[in-house]
């Protein structure tokens, strides 16, 4: 089976959905019957995509830049994807765009359809133009979770035949993860005990209501992702923070490590890996009790409704009371453990299989 998969997202500082195609592309890239192909919508960065592609797999295509393509998908089905990566059986779009074809079935991956919800004065944005018609095309589309694919199903009265979940995976070095020596704590300002947010800082995460939430009785909260590192700034519910910046995964999974607990007090969330990763490290989780955070948590994690500072600060004591509670720690580490790589590409193969039957 050749396939073409949107490689795009693994360039530059690796997301979530950065890390979601490099690890399936390199799964696919050990199954004996599949021949994954990276294309690159960009102009600048194939030579980048070429170092970074996984083993087992290849970069194929004309450079081209994705905003001028984007532009173009969004509104028509031209260029289609044979004028970019020939020879290709299926190609799978592995970050909300589904490339138009003459000739073959396409897979999309949809994550999460928080952006529907904040279009600019109700209306539709440029991404959700270019969502939805990536959706008509797509032959099937992967969800990461159950939550998401009912949401899929009902914003664009799709069949739910025609809809695959393909749960994410965790690493295996989350189950080995150690919290950071005192070199790295030093390096990243982190303190003895600290709660951990890791994430963007986008309007859903939450964090203004986590800012409401840490008081001066809990450790101070570190948050992880992109930006400039930053040093120790008072938060308005009376405790204290710091940012580290964007973190390598080596390092951030010491990070992890080391924290009192991870939270995750998002609005909406696709999958939510990072509370999986933390309970693989055995740090507890405190999240948003939303749907997808629900489903993939599975009773693991203490949950606080979106946007209530004081549940949220509830929650957060009583995890850090219960950190040095080994049993269910215990058991979010196999819970953890059921979520794997190789049983994502397996589902993402079922997926392609699929589109490939129904044309």
């Amino acid at each position: 089976m050749r396939v073409v998969l949107d490689g795009t997202p693994l360039l530059g500082q690796r997301t979530g959905i950065g890390r979601y195609t490099a690890r399936l592309a390199a799964e696919l890239g050990a199954a004996p019957d599949c021949r994954p192909r990276l294309l690159g919508l960009t102009a600048r960065g194939r030579r980048a995509l070429r170092r970074v592609a996984p083993e087992g797999t290849a970069v194929r295509g004309l450079p081209a830049p994705a905003r001028v393509l984007h532009s173009c998908w969004a509104a028509t089905e031209f260029p289609p994807v044979e004028l970019l990566a020939r020879s290709a059986d299926l190609v799978h779009g592995t970050n909300f765009v589904q490339p138009p074809s003459a000739r073959v079935p396409g897979v999309l991956t949809v994550h999460d359809l928080d952006f529907l919800k904040t279009a600019p004065g109700g209306g539709r944005s440029f991404r959700a133009r270019l969502t939805e018609r990536s959706v008509r095309r797509a032959s099937v589309v992967c969800t990461p979770t159950e939550a998401v694919a009912a949401e899929v199903a009902g914003r664009f009265d799709l069949d739910h035949g025609r809809i695959v979940v393909t749960p994410l995976g965790v690493d295996r070095e989350w189950f080995e993860a150690v919290p950071p020596d005192e070199a790295l704590r030093r390096e990243y300002g982190l303190p003895p005990a600290y709660l951990l947010f890791v994430g963007d800082a986008g309007p859903r995460k939450g964090l203004p209501t986590l800012a409401e939430a840490v008081d001066a009785r809990l450790p101070p909260l570190v948050t992880a992702g992109p930006g400039q590192p930053g040093a120790e700034s008072a938060l308005p519910g009376g405790g204290t923070s710091v940012h580290t910046g964007y973190l390598p995964e080596r390092v951030l999974r010491r990070v992890v490590a080391g924290a009192e607990a991870l939270v995750l007090p998002s609005r909406d969330e696709g999958f939510g890996l990072p509370a999986l990763e933390a309970m693989a490290a055995g740090v507890p989780v405190v999240c948003s009790d939303v749907p997808a955070l629900r489903e993939v948590t599975a009773g693991h994690a203490l949950l606080a409704p979106h946007g209530d500072a004081s549940a949220l600060r509830a929650a957060l004591h009583r995890a850090v009371g219960s950190a040095a509670e080994r049993e269910p720690r215990q058991r979010a580490r196999e819970h953890a453990a059921g979520f794997t790589w190789r049983g994502c590409a397996e589902a993402t193969l079922r997926a392609y299989r699929l589109a490939l039957a129904v044309g």
